[in-house]
């Protein structure tokens, strides 16, 4: 208790609160990236969706691997998002620009997009766009798999609203799958 508090007690006065109401909003100084950042947060980026390789397939080595992630919102993009403070609101709009593929083999494959979906009418020949050919089986590896960790570069383009200020920067989001490689043995 302090001594006002005391003494007011002690006289029978009361004490009022007092309360200053300023005529404007106190300054405060608004980073747009750090809005922009905000916004990001919102938008719940994950890694990427692996479609291929699947976990639960086997691979052959020397047969070309075709990779691909399945595309949405909070995997591969484009999201938008808005953030506000003090009257300034920063729009961001994030969309993966590149995969880098670790293959757990000691390669990495770097990918612009998001892959091309295999099909069988494409045979035994290469991706066009995302792939990988194993030289050895995963026998050796944990688990008899190679850990793939397949690594999303999310580039986020942000504007404060009204005109202004614009800018980028770079999130990565990452998602990990096991790859079973083995050996196609011929009998004669």
């Amino acid at each position: 208790m302090c001594i006002s508090d005391t003494l007011g007690a002690a006289v029978g006065a009361q004490i009022v609160p007092q309360v200053f109401w300023a005529a404007e909003d106190p300054a405060v100084n608004v980073d747009p990236e750090q809005l922009a950042r905000k916004a990001v947060d919102r938008m719940l980026l994950t890694g990427p969706d692996i479609a291929s390789p699947r976990a639960g397939g086997t691979y052959v080595v020397g047969m070309p691997m075709w990779m691909w992630v399945n595309e949405s919102p909070t995997t591969y993009g484009p999201n938008s998002a808005s953030a506000s403070l003090a009257g300034v609101t920063v729009t961001a709009t994030a969309k993966v620009t590149k995969i880098d593929w670790a293959m757990g083999d000691g390669s990495t494959v770097t990918c612009q997009g998001a892959g091309t979906a295999y099909a069988a009418s494409y045979g035994k020949q290469e991706s066009p766009t995302c792939g990988h050919t194993y030289a050895r089986t995963s026998a050796s590896q944990s688990d008899g798999k190679y850990a793939v960790n397949a690594i999303a570069t999310w580039t986020v383009d942000w504007q404060v609203n009204g005109g202004g200020e614009a800018g980028q920067f770079t999130e990565v989001r990452q998602t990990n799958v096991a790859v079973a490689v083995g050996e196609v043995q011929v009998v004669k």
